[in-house]
């Protein structure tokens, strides 16, 4: 193990480690401070904080939050956080956005067994305002009146790990099948 001394130094061992660490969403800040500490005696925080931004202020590292990659490389979403959108039929219109009240007429299932939890043929609520799932905030966002969508949720955007007992058990993926039916802005 040698010792990393200086801000370009340990820039190369930052460079390496994100290789070596290879996470598709960046290595946390945190977890390059505990491996090149590690695997290269990189004690000093200072100068991780200099070697990192010297790493991204010349294009050599991007930096997305406290995650970092190596600059041409793209951070990927992870997995458990990819929504389904399929389109079913078009709609007319304006597109709604965020902050406009939308009506919606859906059926939820359980992807696992197909078992129906819910239903309405009109449930408005403020489009990105937090009002319901996640995965509905995302994935109603650019519909147009008429337009029908099928939208696989994993349990990330949905209910998480607890569920919404009793109708929907932790960790489900849920699939909406969602027609926008008005738009008020």
């Amino acid at each position: 193990m040698s010792k990393v001394k200086t801000a370009k130094a340990a820039l190369e061992a930052v460079k390496e480690a994100i290789v070596k660490l290879h996470q598709p969403q960046g290595v946390s800040r945190q977890a390059l401070s505990k491996y090149l500490k590690s695997e290269c005696g990189l004690e000093n925080p200072a100068l991780l904080k200099a070697a990192l931004k010297a790493g991204v202020d010349s294009k050599q590292l991007a930096q997305k939050g406290q995650s970092f990659l190596l600059f041409g490389t793209s951070f990927q979403q992870p997995v458990d956080e990819v929504l389904g959108i399929q389109e079913i039929e078009e709609g007319e219109g304006q597109a709604c956005k965020a902050g406009d009240t939308v009506t919606m007429s859906y059926v939820g299932t359980l992807l696992s067994d197909g078992t129906r939890f819910d239903s309405s043929t009109s449930f408005s609520f403020e489009l990105g305002a937090g009002e319901v799932i996640k995965g509905w905030d995302k994935g109603i966002v650019d519909m147009r009146v008429g337009q029908r969508r099928i939208l696989t949720i994993p349990p990330k955007l949905g209910y998480g790990k607890r569920g919404s007992p009793p109708e929907i058990p932790g960790d489900a993926t849920l699939v909406f099948d969602v027609t926008l039916k008005g738009i008020k802005s």
